[in-house]
């Protein structure tokens, strides 16, 4: 489930690069990485930066050559289909609820992990009507492309500042919430993005 985003690379995005500080850059760029699985390539990249931006103090041709490089690779990563916008956010696995959550501003939401893609569908009916609706719009879509569902997990969620919290209902099975959690700390960027959607 390594599948990233398709998301183009956005002036705004460009913009922000540019006038951001090389500290913050280099930060929220290591901070990224961090969370996918091409760390390890970039890292001693990243540690040589760091030293580098160290040892130079004032000196600006050094800051201003690390920073391009910063930038480049930031596009790179964009270009790839990385949305390093999601560094700032954080997937919470936090147990399990019940319908008292309602009144703690959580919402039901049943999520699809397919071979190609993250399907959700989040309302106020119960998880097995909404697990029924999804299947029929997953059926739907069948009809024009196959979609082989590989696990469903039954969950709350509420957005709490930059983090999207998930629990595990009634319906949801220990064994698929523990699967869940696996997932999401090999993926928590994939899944982020995919579930960008849930307010």
């Amino acid at each position: 489930m390594e599948k990233k985003s398709n998301k183009k690379v956005s002036l705004s995005d460009i913009i922000s690069d540019r006038f951001s500080d090389t500290w913050k850059l280099l930060s929220e760029t290591t901070g990224f990485l961090s969370k996918t699985p091409i760390f390890s390539q970039y890292e001693e990249e990243l540690r040589i930066w760091r030293r580098d931006l160290q040892r130079a103090g004032s000196n600006g041709e050094v800051q201003n050559r690390i920073r391009q490089e910063i930038i480049t690779l930031r596009k790179s990563l964009r270009e790839q289909g990385y949305d390093l916008s999601l560094v700032k956010q954080s997937l919470i696995l936090d147990g399990f609820r019940n319908d008292a959550s309602l009144g703690q501003g959580f919402r039901r939401v049943v999520i699809y992990f397919g071979e190609d893609d993250i399907y959700w569908l989040e309302g106020d009916d119960n998880h097995i009507t909404l697990s029924e609706m999804l299947d029929r719009q997953m059926e739907a879509r069948s009809q024009k492309q196959r979609c082989n569902i590989l696990s469903k997990h039954y969950l709350w969620y509420r957005r709490k500042g930059n983090d999207l919290v998930l629990s595990g209902s009634d319906t949801e099975t220990k064994d698929d919430f523990e699967r869940l959690k696996a997932m999401a700390e090999a993926n928590s960027l994939v899944i982020l993005g995919k579930l960008r959607g849930l307010k």
